[in-house]
């Protein structure tokens, strides 16, 4: 379409000729002549002089570089959405084979799936299961009984929703199963990335929040409960009972002890340990995570840590010296 078009169904404006056509999309380095890129990054903003591009998303009064006088731009307050409103206009989200449950899936006869639901082979629904209208389940998708799913909500290959809770009672040595007598409740608009593990509650529900996206190899425990719109990078475990307000974002390999309390809009970076209680509006790092302006004071000095072994290495050496060099009364504190 002419880029006056998209920047219409965008919503965005556009600097340039309006009448250039554009069919795809791609990343400013890989980008051809007629695909729309973005830059969110201003690190990035160099390869906007070289991108072959046609048009670019941009933020709101960014110029076209002198050294590439045609290139287009698309202009707004957020370069990232609109170029996602742009791929889904050009490129659309993924279009399923078929609507339905796929003879080689297995829904159980107790279990209710609603309109337009999408369950690939080899996905399974277990006893009692309820599955809202326009789920899509991916092949190995598995949802145990009495798991309730909510509306457009996406399960991908092989994650499962609703195993048995790690629970045991340790006694005399052995450990001992406690039934899992809850369920998951997962609600609208939720996205679960695949090999995900979300585990049911030993009591009431695992609860995961309206707009909430997973990546991939995610581990949930039992009796959690996750807010609305969380983003949870991969890797991420956290352990059973913890309370996640909403728009909190964990960034890959985050752990998180159980029975704590994370409040809303806390972004916690790769690879943290969340042993406490964590304020809203927090940002943490680190493990164990400590507030973002402190673990980069540690880990400033952690850099500096072979310097400072050196200086006490010298200075110690210079003590020895200084010592050798008085009298032995002296040097046993008798002055």
């Amino acid at each position: 379409m002419k880029l006056s078009d998209l920047a219409s169904k965008v919503g965005a404006k556009f600097v340039g000729d309006g009448e250039v056509e554009v069919r795809g999309v791609a990343t400013l380095d890989e980008a051809g002549p007629t695909d729309v890129s973005f830059l969110a990054n201003p690190k990035y903003a160099d390869r906007l002089g070289r991108t072959k591009a046609a048009v670019v998303c941009v933020a709101e009064g960014a110029q076209t570089p002198p050294e590439n006088p045609k290139l287009n731009l698309l202009t707004s307050n957020d370069p990232y959405y609109t170029f996602c409103k742009a791929v889904v206009v050009l490129v659309g989200h993924r279009k399923h084979p078929f609507v339905g449950v796929h003879p080689m899936a297995y829904v159980d006869p107790s279990a209710s799936v609603g309109a337009n639901t999408t369950i690939y082979p080899f996905a399974f629904v277990g006893p009692r299961a309820r599955i809202g209208s326009g789920c899509v389940l991916y092949p190995g998708a598995c949802v145990y009984d009495d798991c309730v799913v909510g509306d457009r909500v996406t399960i991908h290959a092989n994650a499962v929703i609703g195993q048995d809770g790690f629970g045991y009672a340790t006694h005399n040595g052995e450990h001992h199963k406690i039934p899992q007598a809850g369920n998951v409740v997962i609600e609208d608009d939720v996205e679960i990335g695949s090999c995900c593990a979300i585990e049911r509650a030993t009591l009431g529900s695992t609860f995961i929040g309206r707009g909430t996206k997973f990546a991939d190899l995610i581990g949930i425990g039992h009796g959690t409960k996750i807010g609305h719109h969380g983003l949870l990078v991969s890797q991420v475990g956290i352990a059973g009972s913890t309370i996640v307000g909403d728009w909190v974002t964990f960034g890959g390999q985050v752990g998180v002890a159980g029975h704590l309390k994370i409040g809303s809009k806390v972004k916690i970076g790769a690879q943290s340990g969340v042993m406490d209680d964590v304020p809203d509006g927090t940002d943490v790092l680190g493990s164990p995570a400590v507030p973002i302006r402190d673990a980069r004071r540690v880990y400033a000095g952690m850099f500096q840590l072979p310097e400072l072994m050196k200086r006490m290495r010298d200075l110690e050496s210079q003590l020895d010296e200084l010592r050798s060099r008085l009298p032995a009364s002296a040097s046993e504190g008798e002055v």
